[in-house]
Protein backbone atom coordinates (compact mmCIF):
# COMPACT_ATOMS: atom_id res chain seq x y z
CA UNK A 1 0.00 0.00 0.00
CA UNK A 2 1.46 3.42 -0.93
CA UNK A 3 2.32 5.94 1.74
CA UNK A 4 -0.40 8.51 2.34
CA UNK A 5 1.80 11.58 2.00
CA UNK A 6 0.30 15.01 2.65
CA UNK A 7 2.42 17.83 1.25
CA UNK A 8 -0.20 20.41 0.32
CA UNK A 9 -3.86 21.33 0.66
CA UNK A 10 -5.76 23.29 -1.95
CA UNK A 11 -9.20 24.86 -1.78
CA UNK A 12 -11.47 27.61 -0.51
CA UNK A 13 -11.21 28.89 3.05
CA UNK A 14 -13.83 29.63 5.69
CA UNK A 15 -13.28 31.82 8.75
CA UNK A 16 -14.27 30.40 12.13
CA UNK A 17 -14.35 33.44 14.45
CA UNK A 18 -13.21 33.60 18.05
CA UNK A 19 -10.28 32.65 20.25
CA UNK A 20 -10.28 29.65 22.60
CA UNK A 21 -12.48 27.49 20.35
CA UNK A 22 -12.81 24.55 22.71
CA UNK A 23 -13.62 20.98 21.76
CA UNK A 24 -17.03 21.14 23.48
CA UNK A 25 -17.99 23.79 20.94
CA UNK A 26 -16.36 21.94 18.04
CA UNK A 27 -18.34 18.78 18.78
CA UNK A 28 -21.13 18.85 21.43
CA UNK A 29 -21.05 15.97 23.92
CA UNK A 30 -24.30 14.38 22.68
CA UNK A 31 -22.57 13.46 19.40
CA UNK A 32 -19.90 11.42 21.19
CA UNK A 33 -22.21 8.41 21.32
CA UNK A 34 -21.56 7.66 17.66
CA UNK A 35 -20.57 4.10 16.72
CA UNK A 36 -18.13 5.19 14.00
CA UNK A 37 -16.45 8.51 13.32
CA UNK A 38 -18.15 8.60 9.91
CA UNK A 39 -21.34 9.56 11.75
CA UNK A 40 -19.72 12.85 12.75
CA UNK A 41 -19.85 14.28 9.23
CA UNK A 42 -21.67 17.59 9.31
CA UNK A 43 -21.69 17.90 13.11
CA UNK A 44 -18.70 20.23 13.59
CA UNK A 45 -19.57 23.41 15.53
CA UNK A 46 -23.19 22.22 15.55
CA UNK A 47 -24.44 24.37 18.43
CA UNK A 48 -22.50 27.33 17.05
CA UNK A 49 -24.36 26.93 13.77
CA UNK A 50 -27.89 25.90 14.72
CA UNK A 51 -30.60 26.88 17.19
CA UNK A 52 -32.42 24.26 19.28
CA UNK A 53 -35.14 24.04 16.62
CA UNK A 54 -32.57 23.35 13.91
CA UNK A 55 -32.76 26.78 12.32
CA UNK A 56 -29.51 28.36 11.17
CA UNK A 57 -27.67 30.93 13.26
CA UNK A 58 -25.91 32.21 10.15
CA UNK A 59 -22.48 30.79 10.95
CA UNK A 60 -19.85 31.36 8.22
CA UNK A 61 -19.56 27.60 7.68
CA UNK A 62 -23.16 27.56 6.43
CA UNK A 63 -22.87 30.67 4.27
CA UNK A 64 -23.45 29.80 0.59
CA UNK A 65 -20.29 31.61 -0.47
CA UNK A 66 -18.18 29.30 1.71
CA UNK A 67 -19.78 26.06 0.54
CA UNK A 68 -17.17 23.41 -0.18
CA UNK A 69 -14.42 25.16 1.79
CA UNK A 70 -11.60 22.84 2.82
CA UNK A 71 -9.43 25.14 4.96
CA UNK A 72 -10.50 26.71 8.27
CA UNK A 73 -9.08 30.09 9.27
CA UNK A 74 -9.25 30.08 13.06
CA UNK A 75 -8.09 32.14 16.02
CA UNK A 76 -5.88 31.71 19.06
CA UNK A 77 -5.77 28.51 21.17
CA UNK A 78 -7.88 26.51 18.72
CA UNK A 79 -9.04 23.14 20.08
CA UNK A 80 -8.62 23.84 23.79
CA UNK A 81 -10.75 22.18 26.47
CA UNK A 82 -11.39 18.48 26.91
CA UNK A 83 -9.17 16.06 25.00
CA UNK A 84 -11.87 14.44 22.87
CA UNK A 85 -10.52 12.92 19.68
CA UNK A 86 -13.97 13.34 18.15
CA UNK A 87 -13.26 17.05 17.61
CA UNK A 88 -10.71 16.75 14.78
CA UNK A 89 -12.60 13.72 13.45
CA UNK A 90 -15.77 15.82 13.14
CA UNK A 91 -13.86 18.58 11.35
CA UNK A 92 -12.13 16.27 8.89
CA UNK A 93 -15.22 14.18 8.15
CA UNK A 94 -17.16 17.37 7.48
CA UNK A 95 -14.86 18.13 4.53
CA UNK A 96 -12.11 20.23 6.11
CA UNK A 97 -8.57 19.22 5.15
CA UNK A 98 -6.48 21.77 7.06
CA UNK A 99 -6.70 24.38 9.81
CA UNK A 100 -4.74 27.62 9.98
CA UNK A 101 -4.87 29.39 13.35
CA UNK A 102 -2.75 31.56 15.62
CA UNK A 103 -2.10 28.64 17.99
CA UNK A 104 -3.47 25.21 18.89
CA UNK A 105 -4.10 23.26 22.06
CA UNK A 106 -1.46 20.54 22.28
CA UNK A 107 -3.74 17.50 22.51
CA UNK A 108 -6.01 18.73 19.72
CA UNK A 109 -2.95 19.32 17.56
CA UNK A 110 -1.70 15.77 18.17
CA UNK A 111 -5.10 14.21 17.54
CA UNK A 112 -5.40 16.17 14.28
CA UNK A 113 -1.98 15.23 12.98
CA UNK A 114 -2.72 11.60 13.82
CA UNK A 115 -5.61 11.54 11.33
CA UNK A 116 -3.87 13.52 8.60
CA UNK A 117 -5.43 16.91 9.38
CA UNK A 118 -2.63 19.51 9.16
CA UNK A 119 -2.77 22.30 11.73
CA UNK A 120 -0.44 25.21 10.96
CA UNK A 121 0.10 28.49 12.76
CA UNK A 122 0.11 31.98 11.32
CA UNK A 123 0.44 35.39 12.91
CA UNK A 124 -2.64 37.41 13.75
CA UNK A 125 -1.78 39.84 10.95
CA UNK A 126 -1.34 37.07 8.37
CA UNK A 127 -4.62 35.43 9.37
CA UNK A 128 -6.41 38.76 9.20
CA UNK A 129 -5.07 39.25 5.68
CA UNK A 130 -6.33 35.81 4.66
CA UNK A 131 -9.72 36.46 6.29
CA UNK A 132 -10.05 39.84 4.57
CA UNK A 133 -9.28 38.32 1.17
CA UNK A 134 -11.74 35.50 1.83
CA UNK A 135 -14.42 37.99 2.87
CA UNK A 136 -13.93 40.07 -0.29
CA UNK A 137 -13.53 37.09 -2.61
CA UNK A 138 -14.94 33.89 -1.05
CA UNK A 139 -14.12 31.80 -4.12
CA UNK A 140 -10.40 32.49 -3.70
CA UNK A 141 -8.41 29.29 -4.02
CA UNK A 142 -5.81 28.93 -1.29
CA UNK A 143 -2.75 26.67 -1.40
CA UNK A 144 -1.25 25.45 1.87
CA UNK A 145 2.23 24.11 1.11
CA UNK A 146 3.92 22.11 3.87
CA UNK A 147 7.21 22.07 1.96
CA UNK A 148 7.60 25.84 1.69
CA UNK A 149 5.45 26.47 4.79
CA UNK A 150 3.30 29.04 3.06
CA UNK A 151 -0.38 29.79 2.62
CA UNK A 152 -0.87 31.45 -0.71
CA UNK A 153 -3.40 32.61 -3.27
CA UNK A 154 -2.98 34.68 -6.45
CA UNK A 155 -2.95 37.88 -4.37
CA UNK A 156 -0.57 37.04 -1.52
CA UNK A 157 1.84 34.54 0.02
CA UNK A 158 1.77 34.23 3.80
CA UNK A 159 4.25 32.39 6.05
CA UNK A 160 2.97 29.61 8.32
CA UNK A 161 4.71 27.41 10.87
CA UNK A 162 4.49 23.89 12.24
CA UNK A 163 6.77 21.78 14.45
CA UNK A 164 9.27 19.79 12.39
CA UNK A 165 8.35 16.27 13.57
CA UNK A 166 4.59 16.30 12.78
CA UNK A 167 5.29 18.18 9.56
CA UNK A 168 7.71 15.47 8.44
CA UNK A 169 5.28 12.75 9.51
CA UNK A 170 2.59 14.24 7.27
CA UNK A 171 4.92 14.78 4.32
CA UNK A 172 6.43 11.30 4.55
CA UNK A 173 3.12 9.53 5.13
CA UNK A 174 4.12 8.39 8.63
CA UNK A 175 1.07 9.94 10.30
CA UNK A 176 -1.05 6.88 9.50
CA UNK A 177 -0.01 4.02 11.80
CA UNK A 178 -2.07 1.44 9.87
CA UNK A 179 -0.41 2.32 6.56
CA UNK A 180 2.99 2.17 8.23
CA UNK A 181 2.26 -1.39 9.37
CA UNK A 182 0.96 -2.44 5.96
CA UNK A 183 4.07 -1.03 4.31
CA UNK A 184 6.38 -3.02 6.57
CA UNK A 185 5.13 -6.65 6.48
CA UNK A 186 8.59 -8.17 6.95
CA UNK A 187 9.30 -6.12 10.08
CA UNK A 188 5.84 -6.95 11.45
CA UNK A 189 6.36 -10.67 10.87
CA UNK A 190 9.84 -10.55 12.43
CA UNK A 191 8.51 -8.86 15.55
CA UNK A 192 5.55 -11.24 15.74
CA UNK A 193 7.94 -14.20 15.63
CA UNK A 194 9.76 -12.88 18.70
CA UNK A 195 6.63 -12.48 20.78
CA UNK A 196 5.60 -15.31 23.10
CA UNK A 197 2.64 -17.31 21.85
CA UNK A 198 -0.26 -17.92 24.26
CA UNK A 199 -0.65 -21.49 25.36
CA UNK A 200 -3.39 -23.48 23.61
CA UNK A 201 -3.61 -26.01 26.45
Amino acid sequence: MPLNKITSIHGKAVPVPGADMDTDRIIPARFLKCVTFDELAGTMFYDERFNADGSSKGHPIDAPQHAGASIILGGENFGCGSSREHAPQAIKRSGINAIVAESFAEIFFGNSTGIGLPCVCATHAALQTAKNITADAPDTQWHLDLESMTLSCPMVTLPVSMPAEPREALMQGRWDAVVELLNAPEQVEALAAKLPCPSTK
